[in-house]
């Protein structure tokens, strides 16, 4: 089930998926659901355990253990100092009292007798067990006599100090009966009021944690965990609501403190007599529906993906309440009481209408009954979740928290809006991806050290929950009110569930931090004051002061209103980031005391690799104001001989896109202008020859930059040739440069040009490689009139629409570089590699920060078979299922013709380039490769290693072992390429051919690295594979011989220098090679090292 595994299968995906608008329409029909169908059979089919060779020899323990308990001879009743200090010395196994223990001086006695019945129950005993589990428990329950207790024994602790005690007794007899297994203690879900026995083999002890993975013979590690737990229906339900009371420790019923409602008590010692009625919910349920079994593997394997489970600190809803909800909607639910469930559904249909009603029941903010004679909501609603199962008078959800419901809520709808969505593959989304990464979730994370005595705030306290939960329970609270519409998600991880010795000496471990994760709305997040209510409210105003203390203030808004206010604008120039962290230190200090050397803040590390600021959009904005004022001056010109259509930017950094935010005049960077394309409107004046079209655009640009300069002050034009090999390529550019301002670099666009092209292409009159020449010049021209103007506004507007895009883009082509593949992808596609993050987040959100939409192009370039599935960006949507499958179709023509892809590897298609090719021309497919495996590698250090122990910087160290040729380049060289300023060229004062009004040099034509680039490649780009970062700065080339350049005969045509080698065969001649390399590159190469062979 990891995100980076390839597909097992290729079906049709043609068909759309269904809109569930109700759960009782979820069925679909064959046609459009048969795919998935399929493919969930095979999953259920593939996830099965086979529980005889899985668990061999169980039942036989299961059998021993339980013969075992009920042969127990009973012992007591001895008041409960007794049992603490003599019979937990005198048998050396602890008592699992639960905190606060009782006191010396409690009159209660403990005792045990023969159980009622011992039972296993749970997945084991229903099979909806699954491979992938983390781990696997066989819960084994042991019903109390109700001859232990009394009839006040629900109230203060006084039922679970005895089921402590019972269950240290039958610990002691199994540790002494079966002494070859290990034995230590848990909380039963995290709850810190039923501690339950987990028995397993030493080898198994051992092991860490979560080593669900298979024996050699197919055997999986498990435990068998001892559950006591009191008879069916023994304590009053109308004692234990949500309203009732059962913990009153001040001394008097009748004080304030008494009178506290205990819901999360209530339900636990309700919880503990219904183990035996859900058992025989769920197996009568099993019986009447064919399908609910496999639906509950479904439901398993989608919440073990997000990773809920039933421990509190897995969010407290996994398997059990899968199926318990969906058993209920199979009898209950609609609006007069009948099933939302057929259970005639295929089971891949009961999971959708499940998730639906997830998705639509909102857990998180409406208290939810199911089943007959429902009671009044007010008499079951409390502070968390509520899912209110009225046959058994019982929340199911008592033991989940505020966060985990509103994250199930999240992750259901993120799953239905997968499934209405035909772009996009449902069962990976569903199924296959691993959701539970909190670095591809969340922007900003705080690490809170628990501190000894946690405060605890909540007017609900004490209750029985544990106070690292409840303490998480204030943090979300406060955190929630105080970060208001700044944060979208907010999701508290919790201390892992802990296990501790049955042996007297040992102690509980103590948990030590929570952690934070919080997506936030970049836009809202960035506001500098919050504004509260207005001053005349003064019952509203006054708990605004309570709850920010004395930060908070008067403000006058200019409609003339007044109303409370706290301003944060202080930290805007650390952005939104900087502004939430400052909200959460004082809220967290002020509200719940938290020391702040206790508070760890992370989620910025990536934006610092390149020095992201909320500065560089107003970088951005310059370089587009400054177009526009470009565009209006070449607009304004009245001597031009043809009427102008369009002037459009194709450079990154009018897309808000380029690695460097844009400044004035940046030669001394190494970046060239800011390309831009003229297009003029179609006229019969174009010359019927490509080549005199060539000359006569240098003709226009002349013209351009003579009117330009005669009309404006402060501009210098310069014609640039370009390093053309053929007449009919273009050859010249005009390079623009505004005194004060930006530099542009224009070249014209004809019309006739693409048509003389095209019909060249066509004309199967002319020779091969004409064609194939005209094939490329038309590409090329298309490349630059028709793509990447389009490509430009996409980028521009989508950059505008999601805040972090910008960013994200940037950080990603500081990736490729960093790894040397940037001369091999250029900037449009790494742009179509992020943008495609952005628009098909599925199964997450859409990405808010630059850490999680790099992290989750990443995940996508990881997952991504370019060998067998073309990638289709349509931003708008606009792309028809024809055409898309079109777009497959061409791809697999071109694996049949090109099987070994040596000519096409990635297949990237957008609505204005759906050949597939225009993106990733060039593209050899051992670079393809790498890039798929540095991206895996990237994804699996950060899932991982996780928030606390990632660091951000290694994700782009890339090493040189694994090249045979390494060039270094003479850092001194480049940069006095990069700063000659023009004011000096020759070492005589005398003939220095600047004037003292000297223009700062015009822009290079071509970075020096990038020029010997091109020149190396066009020249070896049969011996050699070239590798460089495509950054001006980047010292380093790096190269792989071919492999398939072996020995051969002498021939005229050989690709490079071949010597002699014996037997008429020659071989690559390596040393000439690179003597040739280095004669080329000059001063600008420093060494080469050559690798061992």
């Amino acid at each position: 089930m990891e995100p980076n595994s390839p597909k097992r299968r290729k079906l049709d995906h043609a068909h759309r998926g269904p809109t569930l608008d109700s759960a009782a329409s979820s069925s679909m029909g064959a046609s459009a659901s048969g795919a998935f169908v399929l493919e969930t059979d095979e999953l259920l089919s593939e996830a099965k355990l086979d529980y005889s060779k899985a668990f061999p020899g169980l039942d036989q323990t299961l059998r021993q253990f339980k013969d075992a308990i009920e042969g127990l001879e009973p012992y007591g009743p001895v008041p409960i100092a007794e049992a603490s200090s003599t019979w937990e010395k005198a048998n050396r196994t602890a008592i699992p009292y639960p905190d606060p223990k009782p006191a010396k001086d409690c009159p209660y006695k403990v005792s045990f007798d023969k159980p009622t019945h011992v039972n296993v129950v749970g997945s084991y005993a229903a099979q909806t067990m699954i491979k992938s589990q983390s781990s696997f428990a066989i819960d084994m329950i042991v019903v109390m006599p109700p001859t232990l207790f009394s009839e006040k024994d629900y109230r203060d602790y006084r039922y679970f100090y005895k089921r402590a005690f019972f269950l240290a007794y039958i610990t002691d007899a199994l540790r002494k009966r079966f002494s070859d297994l290990d034995y230590v203690y848990t909380n039963l879900n995290g709850n810190v009021l039923l501690p339950v026995l987990a028995a397993r083999s030493p080898h198994q002890s051992s092991k860490p944690k979560g080593a669900g993975t298979k024996e050699p013979r197919g055997q999986l590690n498990y435990e068998i965990r001892i559950i006591p737990n009191a008879p069916e229906g023994y304590f009053p339900a109308a004692k234990l609501s949500a309203t009732s009371t059962s913990l009153r420790r001040s001394g008097s019923e009748d004080s304030k403190d008494g009178k506290v409602p205990t819901p999360f008590y209530n339900s636990t010692l309700k919880s503990e007599s219904q183990f035996v009625a859900y058992l025989k919910l769920l197996r009568r349920t099993s019986d009447t529906c064919p399908s609910f079994k496999d639906a509950c593997l479904l439901g398993r394997t989608w919440l073990q993906q997000r990773g809920f489970g039933g421990n509190v600190a897995h969010g407290g809803f996994g398997h059990f309440h899968w199926a318990v909800l969906m058993a209920l909607l199979l009898q209950t639910g609609g609006r007069k009481g009948e099933p939302i469930l057929s259970p005639s559904l295929h089971a891949s249909q009961l999971f959708k209408a499940t998730l639906q009603y997830l998705a639509s029941a909102s857990l998180h903010e409406k208290t939810i009954v199911l089943g007959p004679n429902p009671p009044a909501r007010e008499a079951v609603g409390q502070a968390g979740p509520v899912l209110y199962d009225s046959a058994r008078e019982m929340n199911i959800l008592f033991n989940m928290t505020s966060w985990s419901a509103f994250m199930l809520n999240e992750h259901a709808k993120l799953s239905l809006s997968a499934i209405n969505d035909p772009r996009v593959d449902q069962f990976d989304s569903l199924f296959i991806t691993k959701v539970n990464q909190p670095l591809q979730m969340f922007d900003l994370f705080v690490k809170i050290s628990v501190p000894p005595n946690v405060p605890q705030s909540s007017p609900s306290m004490p209750d029985g929950r544990s106070p690292t939960i409840a303490f998480a329970e204030d943090i979300y609270r406060v955190l929630k009110e105080a970060l208001g519409e700044r944060a979208t998600l907010i999701n508290i991880q919790t201390p892992h569930p802990t296990t501790w010795k049955v042996t007297h000496s040992s102690t509980k471990p103590k948990t030590e931090d929570i952690l934070v994760g919080i997506m936030c709305d970049p836009a809202k997040a960035s506001q500098g004051r919050v504004f509260g209510p207005p001053y005349e409210q003064k019952k509203d105003a006054a708990k605004f002061r309570e709850f920010w203390g004395e930060i908070a203030e008067l403000w006058q808004l200019p409609s003339g209103e007044i109303v409370e206010s706290v301003n944060w604008t202080e930290f805007s120039p650390l952005g939104y980031f900087g502004i939430c962290q400052a909200i959460i230190r004082h809220i967290l200090k002020f509200q719940l005391k938290a020391n702040e050397d206790n508070l760890e803040f992370y989620g910025q590390e990536f934006s610092n690799i390149i020095s992201l600021t909320p500065a560089d959009q107003a970088s951005f904005n310059a370089a587009k104001a400054a177009l526009a004022v470009f565009e209006k001056d070449v607009r304004e010109l009245e001597d031009l001989p043809l009427s102008i259509r369009q002037i459009a930017s194709i450079g990154p950094e009018t897309r808000y896109a380029s690695l460097r935010s844009p400044i004035p005049n940046q030669r001394k960077q190494g970046t060239t202008p800011i390309e831009v394309m003229l297009s003029f409107e179609a006229s019969g004046r174009w010359p019927e020859n490509i080549a005199s079209i060539q000359r006569a655009k240098i003709a226009l640009l002349l013209q351009i930059g003579r009117s330009l300069e005669e009309a404006k002050t402060g501009i210098k034009t310069h014609l640039g040739l370009e390093d053309a090999e053929h007449e009919t390529e273009n050859l010249g550019f005009l390079d623009v440069v505004y005194e004060s301002g930006f530099s542009f670099r224009l070249r014209v666009h004809s019309d006739r040009e693409e048509t003389l092209l095209d019909r060249q292409t066509k004309d199967q009159t002319l020779d091969r490689h004409v064609r194939t020449e005209a094939a490329a010049l038309l590409s090329s021209a298309r490349w630059r009139s028709a793509i990447l103007p389009i490509h430009n506004q996409t980028i521009s507007t989508y950059c505008t629409r999601f805040p972090a895009l910008s960013p994200s883009i940037r950080l990603m082509k500081r990736w490729f570089n960093a790894h040397r593949l940037g001369n091999h992808f250029n900037e449009p596609l790494i742009e179509l590699f992020v943008l495609q993050a952005f628009l098909q987040p599925h199964p997450f959100p859409t990405p808010s920060s630059t850490s999680t939409g790099f992290l989750r192009t990443l995940l996508l370039l990881a997952s991504y078979d370019w060998r067998e599935d073309p990638m289709i960006v349509d931003p708008a949507d606009s792309l028809s299922a024809s055409q898309r499958l079109d777009i497959s179709t061409r791809l697999e023509a071109w694996r049949k013709i090109d099987a070994n892809m040596n000519r096409t590897t990635l297949f990237v298609a957008t609505p204005f380039a759906m050949t597939g090719v225009a993106y990733t021309h060039g593209i050899p497919k051992v670079v393809a490769t790498r890039m798929t495996a540095l991206a895996r590698s990237a994804s699996k250090a950060a899932k991982d290693k996780g928030v606390e122990q990632l660091e951000p910087r290694t994700l782009f160290h890339s090493g040189l072992r694994d090249y045979d040729v390494v060039i270094h380049l003479s850092a001194k060289a480049v940069r006095g390429v990069l700063r000659d300023d023009g004011t000096r060229h020759s070492h005589f004062a005398n003939l220095d051919e600047s004037g003292p009004d000297g223009f700062e040099a015009l822009p290079l034509p071509e970075p020096p690295v990038s020029a010997l680039l091109r020149r190396l490649g066009a020249v070896y780009a049969s011996p050699l594979l070239f590798f460089h970062g495509g950054a001006p700065e980047d010292a380093v080339v790096a190269a792989l011989w071919n492999p398939q350049l072996h020995s051969r005969s002498f021939s005229a045509n050989m690709p490079s220098s071949f010597k002699p080698a014996g037997d008429d065969t020659f071989e690559l001649n390596r040393e000439a090679v690179l003597a040739e390399i280095a004669r080329i590159g000059g001063d600008l190469i420093e060494r080469i090292d050559v690798k061992d062979r």
